[in-house]
């Protein structure tokens, strides 16, 4: 955890995984201070981890944040929700969804309690998404409905006050 900033309730587990545990009466996703969030900015990157979430788990991926007070509004997010058993077309609130621009073009997601990989690869304008092995996101940033975005920030581990668990996390700048 020395990496990363945080006010969250965030552990490191036994297997080396860190774990979400929400203090009392902590719900919701705007405790933006609570996020665990990487102590300095990217531009291009290649982000590889592995998360875990419970039934009905919410949560998210978050970079290019320019204002770590309002990321929604000022970065990009990668949903992480329990999709597994969705059916039909998904959208961007769905898990592997980039929220208010496209959702994944196939469900990747692994049942509830299971890890799943996600490799995020940004580079300029051009973002791609691959989870559990297959891409699911292909997009232009310059072309989408987060166009208005920075093409750098910071990167972050959403708190949504619900437990989860991320693994195996990996940055590399390009």
């Amino acid at each position: 955890l020395s990496d990363f900033d945080t006010e969250g309730a965030w552990k490191m587990e036994a297997d080396g995984s860190i774990g979400l545990y929400p203090r009392e009466g902590e719900k919701g996703w705007s405790r933006y201070g609570s996020y665990l969030w990487l102590k300095k900015p990217y531009k291009d990157f290649i982000l590889d981890l592995e998360f875990k979430l419970p039934p009905k788990g919410n949560s998210g991926i978050y970079f290019r944040c320019k204002d770590k007070v309002d990321p929604t509004a000022r970065g990009i997010e990668l949903k992480i929700l329990d999709s597994h058993n969705k059916k039909g077309k998904l959208g961007h609130h769905d898990g592997g969804g980039i929220i208010r621009t496209s959702g994944p073009s196939k469900n990747m997601n692994k049942p509830a309690g299971e890890w799943n990989r996600v490799i995020v690869n940004c580079k300029g304008t051009h973002l791609q998404v691959e989870m559990n092995g297959e891409k699911i996101q292909d997009l232009q940033l310059d072309q989408s409905a987060v166009k208005d975005r920075p093409l750098e920030g910071w990167i972050g581990l959403q708190d949504h006050g619900q437990p989860l668990w991320f693994r195996n996390i990996k940055i590399k700048e390009q």
